[in-house]
Order: C-alpha cells, then structure tokens, then sequence
C-alpha cells in the first residue's frame, strides 16, 4: 500500500473513521448513563464527564496512530506483544461483546417503539434491527458503514444541541443550580461513578476497533492514512462524542433534575419516560426532536457495535501468513455478524426487565478492563514494534501515564467499594 503526499481531496477521503467511533459512542453511554447522571445528581456529576473523557483520550488515540503507523492493527500488535496481551483481550473481549450487544440493541428496541408506534414487543423490534444493521452491513459492506455513520452523526449532534439550547433558554438553569444534589459518596453513589465512566464517552475496547476501521479506510483509499490524518479524523469524531456526551448530561441536568420521576428499570418505559419528560417540561412539540435524536443516536451505536465485533472476531481467528486471508476474514465476519447478535438475544431473554442493571453491569466491567487496554496501548506504541518517529513524545508520555494512574486509582476505589472496604 502506498503512502504518498495526500492533496486535500484525499485527506478528506480519509475522515471515516473518527465518524464511526463517534457513532459507535454515542448510545447507552449518552442516552442513559450521561441524562441518569444529570437527572439525578444535577451539575454534580460533570467532572466525571469531563476526567473520563480526558483520561481515555490517549489510549483510544493510540489506536489509530498504531494503524496509520504500521498498516496494521492493534490485534496485530498484540500478537507481536507475547500472549498475556493477546489472550487478555480476548477474555476481555468474550467477556463483554454479548453483554454489549444486548445492551445497545436493546434500548433501540425501546426507542423504536416509542417512536414508531407498532406495537411490537421489545424482542420484535430487537430482531428487526439487527436485521437491518447486518443487511446494511454485508451489502454496502464498509463503505455504506461509513457514510451512514457520517450522516447519523451530524444529524444526531444538531437535534441534541437544538433541545439544550432550547432547556436554557426556558430558563431552567437557575432553577437546576438552586437544588441541592443527593450524597455521591456512598456505596450506590460510587457504583454509578464508575459506571458512567466505563462507557463515557466509549470503552476503550473501541482503540481496536478504531485501529481496524482506520486499517479498512487505507485499503479503500488504496494508501496508507498519516500519523495526521488518523489523528485529525480521530479528534473530530471523539471531540464529536465528548461534546453530545455533553448536551445529553445538560439535558438530564437542566430538564429532569428535581423532577421527583426515577427511571423505570424497563427499556421500553425508560425511553417513554424520557420522552414524555422532555415534552411536559418543553412542550409537545419538542416530543419528536428528542425521540429522533434518541433513536438515532442508540442505532449509529447498534450499527458500530454489530459492525465492530464480528471484525474482532475475524481478526483475532485469522492467521497472518495464510495466502487467502482476506477470504477468511470475510467468511468469519459474515458468520459472527449473525452469531454475535442472536446470541446477545438470549441475554436480553433475561434482562428485558431490569435493563439499567445490565447496563451498569456492562459499563462496570468495561472500566475494569480499562487499565489493561490502556497499558497494552501505551507499551505497543511506545515500544519497539512502533517506528521510532510516530511514537508519542515525552509529555504526551507523561500524560498518558497519569491517566493511566487515575484509571488504576478508580479501579481500587471501585473494587474496595465492591468488597465493603
């Protein structure tokens, strides 16, 4: 694959990616963790907001500098590392890919619901968007994915970013800043701590999937993308996440705080909550502004996730020196497309009526396994497998550092919580 002088033309050519996380972040993590944590905890909660995106940043942006570095991706790179990197992902990645599923399809299921009015059960619309995401998928194949995440991406941002505008021009933010917040730090207060920040504004699970996007982006173009262009398409899409991670929390803070109304535990009935909220508090007409960016924003997740995971998979199974290899990887990818997904359908089996449990349990786990990703990117890109002039420099290595320091101090606070200390 070459890698020449890109024009401008082909720089934008470039932009995908960044899109894709954007896409495959903006769901659970804004939809139901970012509004919980400003209904019930107000303005409380922001700087949590604001440490979980800033301490994952570099270890998600290692992810697409590893790819454009080397033409290949993080897998690989694992692979290189020995086999405690590369079986760790693994377990991390069996351990959470079917919760995830379940978790994302199903809070689409209930919007879809909401939205379109059909009557079907949550299990219905469950089948019938993942139908649609693999269709999508296996017939407009990569590039269908990214455009359409480019388009469900903006749309989403100008639909939130209208509602918030809208809650603080009614007025509402004297009346939020005027209430008292409930105590945080308690045993239930610190469980939500870290499950807000597990999936804010994504796992960093999603540097893999992001180092494949960007590997698939370069074979599409037919040349390897820059250190540049990854790390500008990278800083559109996660700056993209950060901010509707944003809107999502004022909404919650400035609409729902002091409402008195506590989620209820069912997908269907917390998307009907949510909706109806925004429509008492900022008028009927504002109903379907909220259920659009709702719905949009738990699809582009449904499509990332059910896009990313069977890549993963069919990364992880191929060998490197098989002469068909892309004919492998696309035969596993069209397997686990479909498996993937309807094994995740038996979980929601179970959980359908507890989804927020399921949530922070998926979320809880994600923040667990952080600090293993975390390392294995920080050791893979400033290491020998990575050319000596992409590496990062001394203070974004200092900086890496300390995130990687304040995910282990939460980790242990977390864990002490867990275990009664």
């Amino acid at each position: 694959m070459k890698q020449n002088s890109p024009s401008k033309t082909s720089f934008l050519k470039t932009l995908g990616p960044g899109f894709l996380l954007a896409g495959a972040a903006i769901g659970v993590s804004h939809l139901v963790q970012a509004t919980r944590a400003g209904a019930d905890y107000g303005f409380l909660l922001l700087w949590v907001l604001i440490l979980a995106c800033i301490t994952k940043y570099p270890f998600l942006e290692f992810g697409p500098r590893y790819a454009a570095a080397t033409g290949n991706h993080l897998i690989s790179g694992y692979r290189k590392m020995g086999k405690f990197p590369y079986l760790t992902f693994i377990i991390i990645t069996a351990g959470s890919m079917f919760i995830i599923q379940a978790a994302v399809t199903i809070v689409t299921a209930g919007l879809a619901e909401r939205l379109f009015g059909m009557g079907w059960s949550t299990f219905t619309w469950s089948f019938v968007i993942i139908g649609v995401c693999i269709a999508l998928l296996l017939i407009g194949k990569y590039p269908a994915l990214d455009k359409t995440m480019k388009i469900i991406v903006s749309l989403l941002g100008l639909a939130t970013l209208t509602a918030v505008i809208l809650a603080f021009g009614d007025g509402r933010m004297e009346s939020a800043m005027s209430l008292a917040p409930p105590e945080v730090w308690n045993k239930a207060g610190i469980a939500f701590i870290i499950s807000f920040m597990g999936w804010m504004p994504i796992p960093l699970d999603a540097s893999v999937w992001h180092s494949i996007w960007t590997k698939e982006k370069a074979l599409g173009n037919k040349r390897r993308t820059t250190i540049k262009e990854a790390f500008t398409d990278f800083n559109i899409g996660y700056l993209a996440a950060a901010f509707i991670g944003l809107l999502f929390f004022l909404m919650g803070a400035l609409i729902m705080f002091g409402s008195g109304i506590s989620f209820s535990g069912n997908g269907v009935e917390f998307s009907g909550q949510l909706i109806d909220l925004y429509g008492r508090t900022l008028g009927d007409w504002s109903k379907p502004i909220i259920a659009v960016a709702a719905f949009i924003a738990m699809f582009s997740t449904t499509l990332a996730v059910t896009d990313a995971f069977p890549r993963v998979i069919s990364e992880i199974f191929a060998e490197e020196k098989t002469k068909e290899i892309a004919v492998s990887k696309w035969k596993n990818y069209r397997l686990n497309v479909f498996l993937i997904p309807l094994l995740s359908l038996l979980i929601l089996y179970f959980f359908t009526a507890s989804f927020t449990v399921l949530i922070d349990f998926a979320t809880g786990l994600s923040f667990l396994s952080a600090p293993f990703i975390g390392w294995f990117n920080y050791r893979l890109v400033t290491g020998e497998h990575m050319p000596q002039h992409d590496r990062p420099g001394r203070f974004y290595r200092f900086f890496s550092l300390s995130c990687f320091i304040i995910l282990i101090i939460f980790n242990l606070i977390y864990l002490s919580t867990l275990l009664g200390y």
